[in-house]
């Protein structure tokens, strides 16, 4: 239940405009009146320059709207998108189907509903648009795009092959005249990939596997080319770009099999890697391998963050991640060079770095048949719901989760498909963490109350606030300097996206999802 009291403060009519086609925008935050992509704008910073919420006044919150879609159960149900927000009108997904919505009152303007022929529905991580075209990707492999003013589709590309278990889950991003699309999979043993499509109709442009080809130097890192081709590395996360250098930054999944490692010796590149590579053409520019020999399933595909910082000095392009393997990286994105490799949460499984700045994972560490004892757990000291970077206080804000488990092989075959062994988790506590980006220093820590962990992005603006979740359901506004809390109300589940801002008319809005329900709020009419 909501403890705030409805805001009176409403207007019905949208009145903003958007240019027709995505051009390549500066990084430096999302338009007030828009938030034309889920990661906000091409940096993935996630942090609004908006002030009239700020840390005096947040106690003022107050419910504007809510709508319910009432969509199922279970993970289809769940609204993990970050709405998209263009012309007044409010653009999110769960898994089958597209809402349009107003941005201002929550009144439902049209609804999509795909008819599946099966796939995994974990969850759909939102749409792209460019133009009057809204993209988005289907559990049975499809990219799908729809006219924005009735919801109509376009046309559809199928962008993987259902009988090898993959499925559609991630936001396509749109760059000049792109679609990227990623795709999904853990369960038999095949190639991660990337893909770009023509916006007008669907045609594949190109293809980008998460494996070197035979021959290649990277392919070494492969005790076969038979374990390479089907070594995994799915690109199921978010992604981030450049538009000076002209460059795509994502990461990608856990190596094939999952646990059971004894079949892929080696680095086992491009799996959990950092990629970043030219949308025009899908060549490999550089690479950043973030969890060499990966045995634990920490996906590296957490939501890269660029930032135009200073290093030593002198500015810098740098690009930041928070891994799930609990290493904080910062990386100069020109050329993929290390400058900062640092725990951000409890690790366990890494003996030092290597060079390149990489972690060198511990022989000790690896699941065993009696099982060791692993830090973090097969969640992740993070995960997918993506973190946010504020460039007012330089620091970089992520939900990270300390936790213990005991990881095990139960197929000790050389070849076992899939998985080859699992984890049994046990202790575990969770906190907002604030790190300095230059050093990887801690700079706060608010630890949330309960076990387990908020699976939820964060949101930061220049309003000295910090938006996430704890565990126990409740949507919070920490100070961003200090991270002491300010406000706090309780969604009645577990926050499911990652929040998001804009103003129309005057008014700040804040909007967030929890289970099968979007939740907007405003301040209170005075």
């Amino acid at each position: 239940m909501i403890l705030t009291k409805p805001s009176l403060c409403l207007v019905v009519l949208s009145s903003g405009l958007f240019p027709q086609a995505m051009k390549p925008a500066k990084v430096s935050g999302p338009p007030k009146d828009a938030w034309p992509m889920t990661i906000g704008d091409y940096s993935g910073r996630r942090f609004s320059p908006l002030t009239q919420i700020n840390d005096s006044n947040v106690n003022s919150l107050s419910l504007a709207w809510v709508y319910r879609t009432a969509s199922g159960s279970g993970f289809a149900s769940s609204i993990k998108a970050t709405p998209v927000l263009v012309d007044g009108i409010l653009y999110f997904s769960v898994p089958d189907k597209v809402w349009a919505i107003d941005a201002r009152t929550g009144h439902e303007v049209w609804q999509f509903s795909w008819t599946s022929t099966g796939g995994i529905h974990i969850g759909s991580r939102g749409v792209a648009i460019s133009g009057n075209s809204l993209y988005f990707e289907t559990p049975d492999c499809h990219l799908v795009a729809l006219n924005t003013k009735d919801g109509k589709e376009r046309w559809r590309s199928q962008i993987c092959d259902l009988d090898q278990m993959y499925f559609g889950s991630a936001a396509p991003l749109v760059i000049n005249n792109h679609i990227i699309a990623g795709v999904s999979g853990d369960d038999l043993d095949a190639p991660g990939y990337i893909e770009s499509h023509d916006p007008e109709t669907g045609a594949l442009q190109w293809r980008w596997y998460a494996h070197p080809q035979p021959g290649e130097p990277e392919a070494k890192t492969w005790p076969s080319t038979e374990a390479m081709l089907h070594g995994g590395g799915m690109t199921w996360g978010a992604y981030a770009y450049d538009p000076e250098l002209n460059l795509l930054y994502f990461g990608t999944g856990n190596p094939q099999p999952v646990i059971a490692g004894k079949g892929r010796e080696g680095d086992n590149l491009y799996t959990e890697s950092i990629i970043a590579l030219n949308p025009d053409t899908g060549k490999l520019a550089w690479y950043f391998q973030v969890s060499p020999h990966d045995t634990h399933d920490w996906d590296g595909v957490e939501a890269p963050v660029l930032i135009d910082g200073e290093i030593d000095g002198k500015p810098r392009k740098l690009l930041a991640q928070a891994s799930r393997n609990g290493y904080f990286f910062v990386l100069d994105r020109t050329n993929g060079k290390n400058i900062v490799s640092k725990t951000f949460a409890k690790a366990n499984w890494a003996k030092g770095f290597d060079a390149k700045g990489q972690p060198i994972p511990n022989p000790a560490k690896m699941p065993q048949i009696d099982g060791v004892l692993v830090s973090p757990n097969q969640a992740g000291a993070a995960n997918w719901p993506p973190p946010s970077f504020s460039p007012l206080t330089g620091l970089f804000y992520v939900n990270a989760t300390d936790a213990y488990s005991v990881y095990y092989i139960y197929d000790n075959d050389i070849k076992p498909e899939g998985w080859g062994g699992n984890d049994h988790g046990g202790w575990s506590q969770s906190a907002l963490r604030a790190i300095d980006y230059k050093t990887g220093e801690i700079k706060w820590s608010h630890t949330w109350e309960g076990t387990g962990g908020p699976r939820s992005g964060v949101l930061s603006t220049a309003g000295n606030l910090v938006f996430a979740a704890d565990s126990s359901s409740n949507f919070v506004a920490l100070d961003a300097v200090k991270g002491q809390p300010l406000w706090h109300t309780n969604l009645g589940t577990g926050m499911s996206n990652s929040p998001m801002t804009y103003e129309l008319d005057g008014t700040q809005y804040l909007v967030v999802a929890a289970g099968d329900t979007l939740f907007g709020f405003a301040m209170l009419a005075k």
